[in-house]
């Protein structure tokens, strides 16, 4: 008796494994003609005149001066917390507070913000930062700080910052208790 090696089941065909199975679904015929000749075609063409419209626009971008945003650091003079290390960035400042971790960014406005948590560990050098959002969902970033005397520093300049910009509003409904 003789065994095969390997599977039996052969390749499935049809529209579910392979789009260009349904006719109308493949890319339509280039717009080559025999007199063109061998020459490039123009999809290829059209990429080409994008990047060097790309390459001039980071061309005139370099040339001219930056334009001033709405608000530039030295239109507000306030607090501002700022802590890193070699993969987790966390700012906070008038504009709201922004978390980036490698390559993934997140910022939030101060209207967006239900409430913002710190958290030191009991062992090691992570401070926690979590921004908690009006929607029940949190966004944590731990910071690993150079020694855990910051820990007390960090704590006083975030608090500062959020005593500054933070706007802690009553719940709709609540009244204040009378006496």
């Amino acid at each position: 008796m003789e065994q095969r090696i390997g599977s039996s089941s052969q390749p499935l065909e049809g529209a579910g494994f392979d789009p260009a199975f349904i006719p109308g679904l493949t890319s339509p015929a280039s717009g080559r003609t025999e007199e063109d000749g061998p020459e490039k075609e123009p999809e290829v063409a059209d990429v080409e005149e994008a990047e060097e419209a790309a390459a001039e626009s980071e061309e005139t971008a370099k040339a001219s001066p930056s334009e001033p945003e709405e608000d530039t650091e030295a239109d507000v003079d306030g607090p501002v917390f700022e802590a890193s290390d070699r993969r987790a960035r966390l700012v906070a400042d008038h504009r709201g507070v922004r978390l980036s971790l490698d390559d993934q960014e997140c910022e939030f406005r101060w209207d967006e913000i239900g409430a913002v948590e710190t958290e030191t560990a009991r062992f090691g050098k992570r401070y926690t930062v979590t921004v908690h959002t009006p929607d029940r969902r949190w966004y944590p970033i731990e910071i690993e700080a150079p020694a855990r005397s910051h820990f007390k520093e960090w704590d006083e300049q975030l608090d500062a910052v959020l005593d500054a910009y933070f706007e802690v509003s009553e719940p709709e409904g609540r009244e204040e208790p009378r006496t």
